[in-house]
């Protein structure tokens, strides 16, 4: 038999080894409850679960190619985010428990090490070149192709995905306009980029199907024999029933091929235009092969937030280079790479100048002071700074040895932070804050799916299929619904 604790989630076997440790009281329940960023990562999949539904619902009364490529589109993305938080998910429990049973809450493990800041990664400008053939493009040969590409970007559990782009020979390069920023992200991240792609044409070659087949059998089968076939087979796909001969295909959709992929890393930041090498997923000899230069140029800055946010604050003493006798008595804020010494504390919220600012960056010096209690000046500590030959200090004093141990502290994490984010700590790159996802203009000017939905004669006010019509009502309002909280959370 097995017991439940409905609080925690927890299931134990009666009489196993565990639930006597609980009853002993060497372990609580509460240790195996789910905490609060697995409860937030729960949330997320079972959300991209609903949206998978609604995806799939709207694919399936999808009148428009470029309708069902969008909804494809969703349904990829969608299955993506739910395979990528299922695979966290498990391994946050596996932490959890190894880290949780491997000993007891009274032994002292070896002490945390130091880790660096986290940080926002935004990319943008986003150009992938084409390469078509001098007969395909110069000379407009050839038949035209279409294909409806995105891309996928996934950093960590993080993935989201561009607007979808309509793509022929008529252009050189694929140039997607959104900023896509990732707001969790440590030095170590890994940002993947995936290239998808549909041919138009596949789709289309099914379509057009049973007209080449009227024209075929209308030509072999006689003028009168082969007119009567072809009137037959137009009216019974007119009528919105399958024409005959042909299956009735199933509700699938179009479907989306990886063209190409490559993974940036932080060596690729930079504040600047830059080119990557991309690696092909796919062949000339698939359906969907798109003639990829073999590389894409975008725009990658990192933000760390040691440099975008105050990481010591507090009242100093400073004495400025060169003055033996004057202390300045401030307000001191750390953020970035300058100690930036106010008059007051509500000066640095207020916007108003520093007196004066403390350079520190990859070179500086810090050491702390004697603890000379004598002298009246015990808690200090020095910052050096070298300009050319000239060697700058200055002595800051704290009010007690705990403000000094919190300055120090607050300083080498800011060296470690530089040393992990390296050319990201020189200055503040600049992010440009995404604007808001918005539905695909197709769908937009075309208004609801419903109302582009063909209906016959049956399913009109009046007509004997009127509850079919309240009830497409019903499923356009839900489709609408889903697509407005899809593009609403992105």
């Amino acid at each position: 038999m097995f017991s439940r604790n409905h609080r925690s989630r927890v299931t134990v076997a009666r009489g196993s080894a565990l639930e006597m440790e609980f009853k002993r009281g060497r372990f609580r329940l509460s240790l195996f409850s789910d905490p609060p960023e697995d409860t937030e990562l729960q949330r997320k999949l079972d959300h991209e679960i609903r949206m998978r539904e609604g995806a799939c619902k709207l694919l399936a009364a999808c009148s428009q190619r470029e309708q069902a490529l969008e909804a494809t589109k969703s349904l990829l993305v969608c299955n993506s985010r739910i395979l990528n938080y299922m695979g966290e998910l498990q391994r946050r429990k596996e932490a959890q428990v190894l880290g949780k049973t491997g000993r007891r809450p009274s032994d002292s493990g070896p002490p945390a090490e130091r880790s660096p800041c986290r940080g926002r990664v935004c990319i943008s400008d986003l150009r992938i070149p084409l390469m078509w053939k001098d007969t395909e493009y110069f000379k407009n040969k050839g038949d035209l192709h279409r294909w409806a590409v995105f891309l996928l970007l996934q950093l960590g559990e993080h993935i989201q995905d561009t607007e979808m782009i309509l793509v022929d020979r008529t252009l050189t390069d694929i140039s997607f306009q959104n900023n896509v920023l990732f707001s969790e992200a440590g030095p170590d991240f890994e940002l993947r980029l995936e290239l998808y792609g549909a041919c138009m044409e596949e789709e289309g070659a099914l379509a057009g199907a049973p007209k080449r087949l009227a024209t075929k059998l209308s030509s072999s089968l006689g003028r009168s024999s082969g007119r009567r076939v072809r009137a037959s087979l137009e009216s019974a796909g007119g009528s919105g029933s399958s024409p005959i001969l042909l299956p009735t295909p199933a509700v699938g959709g179009p479907r989306y091929h990886l063209l190409a992929h490559t993974t940036l890393t932080l060596a690729a930041v930079q504040d600047g235009f830059r080119t990557h090498d991309l690696t092909f997923a796919s062949h000339e000899e698939n359906p969907a092969w798109l003639p990829l230069y073999g590389s894409v140029c975008c725009r990658l800055v990192a933000q760390p937030l040691c440099m975008t946010q105050p990481t010591a604050s507090g009242t100093l003493r400073v004495q400025q280079a060169g003055e033996r006798l004057d202390w300045a008595r401030v307000h001191g804020v750390l953020k970035g790479t300058n100690l930036f010494c106010y008059r007051h504390p509500e000066d640095a919220d207020t916007g108003e100048e520093p007196l004066f600012t403390v350079a520190i960056n990859k070179e500086t010096r810090v050491r702390a002071g004697e603890l000379d209690q004598a002298a009246g000046r015990p808690f200090t500590l020095s910052i050096s700074n070298q300009y050319g030959e000239d060697e700058v200090t200055h002595t800051l004093q704290t009010e007690s040895r705990g403000a000094l141990q919190s300055w120090m502290e607050a300083l080498w994490q800011l060296f470690f932070d530089m040393s992990q984010w390296k050319q990201c700590c020189d200055e503040i790159m600049k992010i440009e804050t995404p604007a808001p996802r918005k539905p695909p203009q197709v769908l937009t000017k075309q208004g609801s799916l419903y109302h582009e939905m063909v209906l016959s004669e049956a399913t009109a006010p009046g007509g004997p299929g009127e509850g079919l019509l309240l009830q497409d009502n019903a499923i356009s309002a839900e489709i609408r619904a889903l697509l407005s909280s899809y593009y609403s959370d992105r």
